[in-house]
C-alpha cells in the first residue's frame, strides 16, 4: 500500500511538473507572439495580393497551398536550422536574416518598378502569362511561399530571441507552438479578406432586411478598393521589414552603424516635439526611413539580381530564378 501511495505521490508531481511546463510554454508563446507582432501584420498584409485576380472557387485552394507552404518554412525548415544555429553558430543569424531582408528590398523595389513601367522587362511580365491560369497559379504560390520565407524568418527569430528558457526543448515547443499559431491566425484572417466580396454577394442577394442588403452590396463595392490598399501596404511592408532587418543587422554586426543611428536620433528627437503621440510619431518616422532605405537598397539590386544573381541560378538550376 505504502509502494501504492509513493507510486501515486510521484505521478502527481510529475503532474504538476507537467502543468507547469504548458503554462510555461503558454506564457513564452504569447510574449514572443506578441514581440513578432509587426512582422505578423505585414505577413497579412502582404498575402492577400497572390490570391487577386483568380477566380473565386480557386482562391481558397490557393490560400491553403500557402498557408501549408508557411507552416513547412516555420517548423520543418526554420525551426530545426534557427535552433542549430543558435546553439552552434550564432553568429550566422544576423547575416542570414540580412539577406532575407535584402531580398525583400529587392522584390518590394522591383514591384514599385513594374507598377510605374510595367513594359521594362517582357521576360518577367512572360513570367506572368494569365493566358496559363495553372501556370499562374504556379507562380503566385512559389513567389508567396518564398516571400513568406523570409517574414517566417524574421518572426521566428524574434521569437527565439525571446523565449529566455535555456531548455531545447521548451525552446523548440514554444518555437512550434508560435510559428503555428501565428501561421493560423494570418492565413484565417486572409482568407476572410479575399472571401469577403462573396460574402457581400451573398448577402446582397438574401438578406432578410434592407439593411443587410445594402451592407452586403457596399462589401462587394469595397473589396477592389481594399485590395488596391492590402497590396500597397503589402509592398510597403516589404521594404519597411527589408529595411529594418537590414538597418538592424548592419548596427549590431558593427559594419555600418551610420543608418541605424541616425534613424533612432531623428524619430526620437520628432517624437519628444510631439510628446502628445510620443511613441505613434517614433514608430511611424522609424518605418518611413526604415522604408525609404529599404526602397534605395531594392533599386540598387534590382540589376545586380536580375542581370547577374537571376541568369547564374537559371545556368546553375534550369526553371529557378529570383
Amino acid at each position: 500500500m505504502s509502494g501504492l501511495l509513493a507510486l501515486l505521490d510521484d505521478v502527481a508531481a510529475i503532474a504538476k511538473v507537467a502543468a507547469a511546463s504548458v503554462d510555461d510554454i503558454a506564457a513564452a508563446a504569447a510574449k514572443a507572439g506578441t514581440k513578432a507582432a509587426g512582422v505578423v501584420i505585414d505577413d497579412a498584409a502582404v498575402t492577400p495580393k497572390y490570391v487577386h485576380g483568380f477566380q473565386a472557387d480557386r482562391e481558397l485552394p490557393i490560400i491553403w497551398r500557402i498557408a501549408l507552404g508557411s507552416l513547412k518554412n516555420k517548423l520543418v525548415v526554420l525551426l530545426p536550422g534557427l535552433l542549430a544555429l543558435d546553439a552552434f553558430a550564432p553568429w550566422a543569424i544576423t547575416p542570414l536574416l540580412m539577406l532575407g531582408g535584402a531580398y525583400l528590398c529587392f522584390e518590394g523595389a522591383e514591384k514599385l518598378v513594374h507598377m510605374f513601367a510595367p513594359h521594362a522587362d517582357h521576360e518577367i511580365e512572360a513570367d506572368f502569362d494569365t493566358r496559363d491560369p495553372a501556370r499562374l497559379e504556379e507562380e503566385k504560390v512559389a513567389g508567396a511561399i518564398k516571400t513568406d520565407f523570409i517574414l517566417s524568418a524574421e518572426i521566428m527569430t524574434i521569437a527565439l530571441a525571446t523565449i529566455e528558457s535555456p531548455s531545447f526543448w521548451m525552446q523548440a515547443i514554444t518555437l512550434a507552438v508560435v510559428g503555428t499559431f501565428i501561421t493560423v491566425a494570418v492565413y484565417g484572417a486572409v482568407a476572410l479578406i479575399v472571401k469577403m466580396d462573396d460574402l457581400g454577394l451573398h448577402m446582397a442577394a438574401t438578406g432578410h432586411t434592407s439593411g443587410s442588403r445594402a451592407l452586403g452590396r457596399g462589401l462587394v463595392r469595397a473589396m477592389p478598393r481594399l485590395m488596391a490598399v492590402l497590396s500597397t501596404v503589402g509592398t510597403a511592408a516589404m521594404l519597411w521589414v527589408g529595411g529594418n532587418i537590414v538597418i538592424h543587422g548592419l548596427d549590431v554586426t558593427q559594419l555600418w552603424a551610420w543608418p541605424y543611428k541616425t534613424i533612432k536620433y531623428v524619430a526620437t528627437e520628432l517624437a519628444n516635439a510631439l510628446p502628445a503621440a510620443q511613441g505613434l510619431v517614433q514608430w511611424l518616422v522609424t518605418a518611413a526611413l526604415d522604408g525609404v532605405f529599404g526602397l534605395i537598397l531594392g533599386v540598387i539590386l534590382i540589376p545586380i539580381a536580375t542581370r547577374v544573381v537571376g541568369p547564374a541560378i537559371a545556368a546553375i538550376w534550369p526553371g529557378k530564378s529570383t
